[in-house]
C-alpha cells in the first residue's frame, strides 16, 4: 500500500508541474496575456516561458524557465552571458535548439536596446551616448575584445567594427587595421572601445600606450580619436571625460 501511494503521490507532483501552463485560467497563460495585455505585462519567467514554447519531460516550461533564472540570480543579464555548451552542460534535458533559440532572443533584445540608443541620438555628443551604443558589444564578456565606432563629420555614427580578441587579461589591436577601417569608411572621428572582464575600470599601462600610439596613427590620415572607453559589465571608463587623452 505504501509503494502504491508513493507512486500516486509522485504522479501527482508531475500533474501539478505540467498543469502550470494547460490549467491555467485563459488569461494567466503567456501568451493569452500577452495578447490581451501587451508583451510588457509578461514577467521574465513567462516572457523566457514563450521562448521555450515546451518544456522538458516531467517539467513544465514554466517551471524549466524558473530553475534556470535562480540558477542565475534572476539576472537576465548572467543568462546572457552562457555559451550553448555552458546551457548544455548546467541544465540536463536542454538542447541545442532551445539553448540557442533563448540566447538568440537574448542578443535581440541588447541589440535593439542599442539601436534605440543610435536612433535617439543621431550624434555622439558624450561618452555615455558611445557607452550606450556599444555596450552590448564588450558587456558580460569572458574575454578581452577591443572596437571602434567610427563617426561622420557631424559626429553620426558609421560603423562599429571589431578589431581584435584576446584573453582574459588582454587582447590584441592592429592599429594598421583600425586605420584601415576609418579610411574604407571615410571616417572623420572614432572611439576606440575595449572591455575589462575582470570588472576593474582603471587603465593599465598597456592600455595608455595603445591609446597614444592610435592618436598619432590617427593624425597621420586626419580622423582624430575622440576617447577611449573601457568597459565593464556595469559600468564604464572614459580617457576623455578624465582628461587623459593624450
Amino acid at each position: 500500500m505504501s509503494n502504491n501511494g508513493d507512486t500516486v503521490s509522485n504522479q501527482s507532483d508531475i500533474l501539478v508541474r505540467d498543469r502550470l501552463i494547460r490549467e491555467m485560467e485563459s488569461g494567466e497563460r503567456p501568451r493569452e496575456k500577452a495578447m490581451k495585455h501587451g508583451i510588457k505585462s509578461l514577467s521574465d519567467i513567462e516572457l523566457m516561458a514563450i521562448i521555450f514554447s515546451t518544456g522538458l519531460k516531467g517539467k513544465s516550461v514554466i517551471e524549466l524557465s524558473r530553475e534556470i533564472l535562480a540558477d542565475n540570480r534572476n539576472h537576465l543579464s548572467k543568462v546572457a552571458r552562457l555559451s550553448v555548451g555552458d546551457m548544455l552542460r548546467r541544465y540536463k534535458g536542454i538542447g541545442p535548439a532551445k539553448a540557442l533559440t533563448l540566447l538568440a532572443a537574448l542578443e535581440l533584445g541588447s541589440r535593439s536596446a542599442a539601436d534605440a540608443a543610435k536612433i535617439d541620438q543621431p550624434a555622439v555628443t558624450s561618452s555615455e551616448i558611445a557607452y550606450q551604443i556599444m555596450k552590448h558589444h564588450l558587456e558580460y564578456l569572458d574575454h578581452e575584445e577591443f572596437w571602434i565606432l567610427l563617426m561622420s563629420q557631424a559626429g553620426k555614427p558609421l560603423r562599429e567594427v571589431k578589431i581584435g580578441q584576446g584573453g582574459v587579461s588582454g587582447t590584441v589591436a592592429d592599429v594598421k587595421l583600425i586605420m584601415r577601417a576609418a579610411i574604407e569608411c571615410l571616417a572623420s572621428s572614432m572611439i576606440v572601445f575595449h572591455n575589462h572582464p575582470s570588472g576593474t575600470l582603471r587603465p593599465s599601462t598597456q592600455d595608455d600606450a595603445l591609446t597614444r600610439k592610435i592618436v598619432e596613427a590617427g593624425k597621420l590620415i586626419d580622423v582624430s580619436v575622440r576617447d577611449h572607453i573601457i568597459v565593464t559589465d556595469s559600468s564604464y571608463y572614459s580617457y576623455n571625460d578624465n582628461n587623459r587623452m593624450p
